[in-house]
């Protein structure tokens, strides 16, 4: 088989400094100073905002000799509102770095405040594709110390931030090198105990990214490789996290995964994504669990595309059926397992909304990477089979 030398080439970026395991939140206050940040900003939401875990890290900031402040004015989807306010917050507080804390929302907020606060003019104005895109200053990036506290979006491993434009109801990427966290702090220990639904929703977030980036027809065998053994860690391990929410090690090796599964999609996404965060910015639904709605009917969409990878990934998983049906077949059952709904109805979505939400979801920039090419009317047509739960 004969294969165009362009296929071949491509700039593979790679993550950061990871501190992985147990107890690693201890080390938050060492690895703080040694950036040298005095006057960390702790970016995370407002369910986490009065928890021990927020409480832990300002003791072990504070006990470093550092001054930490909280913001916590974020959204489950950030907005472009609360990213101002947050890059005030670090303005008037006269902060020099940021330590988010929490899920996708605060990495994704916490990273476009790092960029917010040494830029002029809004946010929005620097996502892909806006006016200023190409005008981002990397040097007035104020440097991001990650901690997630859950195991789906792998924010924290990323040099991308995810914001909701309210005006216009979509999702705008903002993408620097320097959005990359400086160091990552991957402690198990603070999943312990997240609801059985949210591990369940993340954790089909993380499956998602795994699916999708090795389905992406991009030319790149080390992201290929990572989403391949990211998927059989999801196998294996996501069933045990939802089952006993102290599994430690169960829950050990979903965050691994999680961070496998943002790596490998530095290679590219898809419709799933492009689909979702249309629903996302209409609908304000959880970003994990509109995924795991819309993957079968993407994944049947790309068939005659994917057959080949989609039997790779059935092997790695371990699935009775090797192939296209029983990667598909996984997918359903496992949002059974897990009370997900099977349609689009479940997430709010009706008939009047599909053709806005087509169009919103053909502007993505994921809507380009999908291995079978995606317009406004392709999408149309999966949203039409998701809302009436039509396969095949």
């Amino acid at each position: 088989m004969t294969v165009d030398p362009a296929r071949l080439s491509a700039i593979w970026p790679f993550p950061t400094t990871v501190r992985f395991g147990p107890g690693r939140l201890s080390e938050l206050g060492k690895t703080t100073a040694r950036l040298g940040i005095k006057r960390p900003l702790i970016v995370t939401d407002a369910g986490l905002a009065g928890s021990d875990i927020i409480a832990g890290a300002e003791t072990f900031l504070t006990d470093a000799g550092l001054a930490p402040q909280v913001f916590s004015q974020v959204k489950s989807n950030p907005t472009a509102a609360n990213v101002a306010d947050g890059a005030a917050a670090y303005r008037n507080g006269e902060h020099d770095g940021i330590v988010a804390i929490g899920g996708g929302s605060a990495m994704d907020a916490a990273k476009a405040v790092a960029l917010q606060a040494g830029h002029d003019g809004p946010v929005l104005d620097y996502a892909v594709g806006g006016p200023r895109y190409r005008e981002i200053d990397g040097t007035a990036i104020a440097p991001v110390i990650a901690v997630p506290t859950t195991s789906g979006t792998g924010s924290e491993m990323g040099y991308a931030a995810v914001i909701s434009d309210e005006g216009s109801r979509t999702k705008r990427i903002l993408y620097h090198a320097n959005l990359l966290a400086r160091t990552v702090i991957c402690d198990p220990e603070l999943v312990i105990g997240l609801p059985a639904n949210l591990t369940a929703w993340t954790g089909m977030d993380a499956a998602v990214h795994c699916i999708e980036a090795y389905c992406a027809t991009t030319y790149n065998p080390l992201c290929d490789g990572i989403a391949a053994e990211g998927m059989r860690l999801i196998a294996a391990w996501l069933p045990r996290a939802v089952a006993d929410g102290h599994d430690i090690e169960a829950r050990t090796q979903m965050m691994a995964a999680a961070a496998m599964g943002a790596v490998a999609f530095n290679k590219g996404l898809g419709a799933v994504h492009a689909i979702s965060h249309a629903i996302g910015a209409h609908k304000d639904s959880h970003h994990g669990l509109t995924n795991a709605v819309v993957l079968p009917y993407v994944l049947d969409h790309n068939r005659a595309a994917i057959d080949e990878r989609s039997a790779v990934l059935a092997r790695c998983m371990g699935l009775p059926r090797a192939d296209f049906t029983g990667l598909l077949d996984w997918t359903l059952e496992i949002r059974e397992t897990f009370d997900i709904p099977h349609t689009l109805d479940g997430l709010g979505v009706g008939e009047d909304d599909l053709e806005a939400l087509a169009e919103t979801a053909a502007g993505d920039v994921t809507a380009r990477e999908n291995p079978v090419p995606v317009d406004a009317a392709a999408l149309r047509g999966v949203m039409d089979r998701a809302l009436a739960g039509t396969l095949g």
